[in-house]
């Protein structure tokens, strides 16, 4: 017996196991600043300075870190931009 609900439901739960996220890596270096870091997550990543600081704070003592977790076509420009102001960033 059909039953759309149930179809529906099953499409749905399909599309959200399709969809993989990834995370956008922010890798320590000695050549950009505290502030510039932060500056970008704010104004690239739509961070909190206390959670950009808390992201730089990572990325400083633990190499590099993990500061956003999406979709790759949604971290794709995100990366792009933070690499642009001459911040090495990848997505895993």
């Amino acid at each position: 017996m059909f039953n759309a609900s149930t179809e529906l439901l099953e499409e749905v739960s399909l599309e959200t196991t399709l969809q993989q996220y990834h995370k956008l890596i922010i890798h320590n270096d000695h050549v950009n600043t505290f502030d510039w870091v932060i500056e970008t997550l704010v104004a690239i990543c739509g961070h909190t300075v206390e959670q950009a600081e808390q992201c730089s704070l990572f990325i400083h003592y633990k190499g590099k870190y993990a500061v956003k977790s999406d979709s790759f076509e949604a971290l794709k420009p995100l990366k792009d931009a933070i690499c642009d102001r001459g911040i090495n960033a990848t997505i895993e």
